[in-house]
């Protein structure tokens, strides 16, 4: 970037074609630039946008934009573009004086997301400042010949604003044969300028001698200033008066008060009389603007405070302190007095802010930044160095992003609903003692969101209602609370369908609540013998995003009125419901029985024992309630009993015809045995009465046709059979168990021992014994006994077939025969297994069934009409 800068005093014409460059740079989040100074307004310091990683237009659509800190700014950021330019006159010796170099620290703010990014802007030096004297015209007096060559006369050298090279003066004077200029470094920071005769004066000669003393400065081109000396030539007084040392080096602290003493002079004169008295003087002062800071006493040399120092301003004062005799011409001596002011801690820190988003919803994360802001000191050392905090602490936190530089960042989770602003200050403390504190306040506002669901006052409401109300009457009035603002906090209410009902139909159908104010309206007259207690839910909905909810239970109970005239109670005898159980074991231990275990006593229901027919004692009262709950008992006869409940609710009602009842199951108390509660149906019991007869019918032929087959069998001719050993033996053990009373399985083991042959059989348990223990075939089993034994396992056809061969065997006697009955017997029992599954359930059915049903009709018999 080229800008050029306006020519100052004693400047060359080609000085406003000087090129200048901007350099920048980007580390840590910081960037770069610098600028002569005296660039023309609208001068490109660079491309901020670019540099800062933006692309192209998103510097407008972010709002890329400087923040000041208290000055005017100089530079300003092109809205499209996004380049820094110059906005005004930059005067580097207006903005930093004397310091080098000359920066300036910017802030630059870009959103979405808000982020901050430091600018230092380098104001370069340029030579546009010539050297100043302080005075266009210097009179000086010397005495002829009294003055030796060699005497050196100090002069109050010229000042230049600018710094660095530019400010770099060397002096001229114009052509002499009598004198010459002299420099002198008395120190680090500042030259002494001396006016030296080289050859003694003639007043009488020359009077008066006129110079030209010129300062140059270092740039390119050079700037110069000029003052003129004027010298007159005095006679007399020969000797000027001499301080002991040339420089004099103070140190007071900046809040030294007014009256301080300095420092005090003194010179003396070797002349005598008048010419040796000296009065003193501050001749010159840097800068000049402190002249009302100090005073010096004439007589004494005291030199002491006027006014007030200030480090910050500055913090460096050269007085010039003459010393002038009495004589004629007079005389005077020179020396320097180097003030530097002491920092003490006298400013207290300052805390900007630079950027301030709120409001902050509550529900903002932990980490969110609320605020940016600036902190500074214009004190130095550890006076300077400033430490910030947030008070209160909670909920928010100060992070440190660059030096001075400070995030106002959330620590902790926001809740509206229990603070909706916060008053948040930001207090600074230096490091000096005592320490110095600077505060800055906050005003922190807190949007809603929709955190918080509609509550109710009470869970649940019971409601009483008189049945015949009219359609319309306000039954309650409820109320939800919702701790949110605005839509968020506004509820409507409705009756849930999902809610619990009392009666046969949805709640909606009976009550109705208003959206907005709550109000519990009844949309029919209610019937207490219809319902006796509705139960449902309102639910509370709020108009947040996403909508929140909150449910109460309201349980209106109907109170009776005297509005149905009186009916007959069921008579005595009344089957109300039958209970059927079912039992998986077989025989006696499938042969159930029923009790009533609540309630005990003279209660209006009984239970019939074997047919689990439930029906009234009495004649019904109306102190018996409105509800009746009966525990029924089923327990099998096995050994031990096994037991299941059932629970049957009985609801009594005025009119016989609309009675209701319901009943509900419960859980056994049997791993084995397993209850039911049903309804009876006199179709399904006979129908079921058709097959018993047709099943006990069928029983009874075989039965007769077994005996036909035992009498053939005992009065056939029978070969005798020697005893004694023989090729085989057979020999057999059983245990037998009762069908009715028994539920183990029965075995018969049987073992033949013959030449290479051993077999091992299995009976079922219905199967009497084939032999006897220790038996041979003199005695072959009954053919009554295998045909009942396998009528249990197969049927009929087996039997008949069985019956046949055993006739045949009984009319031999040898031990093949017997090995022909037992393979065949061996074979008859594994064909009859495949069938006795089926069998044995079939005739235990309905076995079962018929003598149940002869129990309910001799029962019913006794108990009457």
């Amino acid at each position: 970037v080229s800008a050029g800068g306006r020519r100052g005093p004693g400047s060359r014409a080609g000085a406003s074609g000087r090129r200048r460059g901007a350099a920048w740079a980007l580390s840590g989040g910081q960037v770069r630039y610098s600028v002569p100074e005296e660039a023309k307004a609208g001068t490109v310091v660079g491309r901020l946008a670019q540099d800062l990683g933006l692309e192209a237009g998103e510097a407008e659509a972010r709002r890329l934009r400087l923040v000041a800190q208290g000055r005017r700014a100089s530079v300003e950021v092109s809205g499209a573009s996004g380049a820094l330019l110059v906005s005004s006159r930059l005067d580097r010796e207006e903005l930093c004086g004397k310091s080098a170099p000359c920066a300036l620290r910017l802030e630059v703010l870009v959103e979405r997301p808000l982020r901050v990014f430091h600018v230092q802007l380098e104001v370069t030096d340029i030579n546009d400042n010539a050297p100043i004297f302080p005075a266009a015209r210097k009179n000086l007096s010397i005495a002829e010949f009294t003055t030796l060559p060699g005497s050196r006369f100090p002069l109050e050298g010229a000042s230049d604003a600018d710094i660095g090279a530019n400010a770099q003066l060397s002096y001229t004077l114009s052509p002499s044969e009598h004198f010459r200029i002299e420099e002198e470094n008395s120190n680090s920071r500042s030259k002494s300028l001396f006016l030296v005769l080289t050859k003694s004066l003639d007043r009488e000669t020359i009077p008066v001698h006129r110079l030209l003393l010129t300062a140059s400065d270092g740039g390119r081109p050079s700037l110069t200033g000029t003052m003129e000396l004027v010298i007159s030539v005095l006679d007399a007084n020969d000797n000027a008066p001499q301080f002991n040392q040339s420089v004099f080096n103070v140190y007071l602290p900046e809040d030294a008060i007014q009256g301080t003493l300095v420092a005090r002079m003194n010179a003396t004169d070797a002349d005598e009389g008048t010419n040796r008295e000296v009065r003193y003087e501050i001749d010159t002062i840097v800068p000049p603007s402190a002249s009302d800071v100090f005073s010096i006493d004439a007589n004494t040399g005291e030199i002491r405070l006027t006014g007030g120092l200030d480090f910050e301003a500055v913090n460096l004062y050269d007085l010039n302190v003459k010393a002038t005799d009495k004589g004629t011409p007079p005389l005077s001596g020179h020396c320097k007095v180097v003030l530097e002011v002491l920092d003490v801690n006298d400013n207290a820190p300052e805390v900007w802010v630079t950027s301030l988003s709120v409001p902050v919803p509550e529900d903002a994360s932990v980490g969110t930044v609320v605020a940016l802001l600036s902190v500074s000191d214009r004190d130095s050392g550890a006076n300077g160095r400033v430490r910030c905090w947030v008070w209160p602490a909670s909920p928010f936190g100060l992070e440190a992003t660059f030096a001075g530089s400070y995030s106002l960042v959330l620590r902790e989770a926001l809740d509206r609903e229990r603070v909706s602003e916060y008053e948040v200050e930001v207090r600074a403390e230096d490091g000096g003692a005592p320490a110095l504190r600077g505060r800055r306040g906050l005003r922190v506002a807190v949007s809603d969101v929709n955190d918080n669901a509609p509550a109710f006052a009470q869970a649940v409401y019971t409601v009483l209602a008189r049945e015949n109300n009219a359609a319309g009457a306000e039954l309650a009035r409820l109320w939800a609370r919702d701790p949110d603002e605005a839509g968020n906090g506004r509820v409507s209410y409705s009756v849930w369908e999902g809610g619990v009902g009392g009666g046969w139909r949805p709640a909606s159908s009976y009550v109705s609540v208003d959206a907005e104010s709550g109000r519990l309206w009844a949309l029919q007259p209610l019937d207490y013998e219809e319902l006796q207690v509705l139960q449902f839910e309102v639910r509370a909905v709020d108009a947040g995003e996403p909508p929140l909810c909150g449910n109460a239970t309201v349980q209106l109970f109907v109170l009776d009125e005297n509005d149905n005239a009186p009916a007959a109670a069921a008579a005595a005898g009344s089957v109300v419901a039958k209970i059927r159980a079912v039992d998986a074991d077989s025989g006696y231990n499938a042969w159930l029985r029923y009790e009533l275990w609540e309630p005990r006593g003279k209660g209006p229901f009984r239970v019939g024992l074997y047919s689990g027919e439930v029906s009234t004692a009495r004649a019904l009262e109306e102190a018996d309630g409105p509800r009746q709950r009966l525990l029924i008992v089923v327990r099998d006869h096995g050994e031990p009993a096994r037991s299941a409940t059932a629970t049957l609710s009985v609801s009594l009602v005025e009119a016989a015809e609309a009675a209701l009842a319901a009943a509900a199951g419960s859980s056994s108390s049997s791993s084995r045995s397993a209850a039911g509660a049903e309804m009876g149906a006199g179709a399904a019991s006979a129908a079921t009465n058709v097959w018993l007869v047709v099943a006990i019918c069928a029983v009874s032929s075989l039965f007769l046709l077994a005996v036909v087959l035992y009498g053939a069998s005992r009065w056939a001719p029978r070969a005798a059979v020697l005893s004694g050993p023989g090729p085989t033996t057979l020999v057999c053990a059983s245990e037998v168990g009762s069908w009715s009373y028994s539920q183990r399985h029965s075995r018969s083991l049987c073992v033949a021992d013959g030449a290479g042959k051993s077999d091992l059989m299995i009976f079922h348990p219905s199967l009497l014994k084939l032999c006897r223990t220790g038996c041979d075939c003199d005695s072959p089993p009954s053919a009554v006994y295998l045909l009942i034994a396998f009528a249990d396992c197969g049927g009929i056809t087996c039997g008949f077939f069985c019956a046949l061969m055993f006739c045949h065997v009984s009319s031999t006697s040898d031990a093949r025969q017997c090995d022909q009955l037992d393979l065949c017997s061996h074979v008859i029992i594994k064909t009859g297994k495949a069938l006795w599954s089926f069998h044995v359930l079939f005739r235990a059915q309905f076995l079962l069934a018929a003598v149940v049903n002869l129990h309910s009709w001799l029962e019913r018999w006794l108990d009457g009409p």
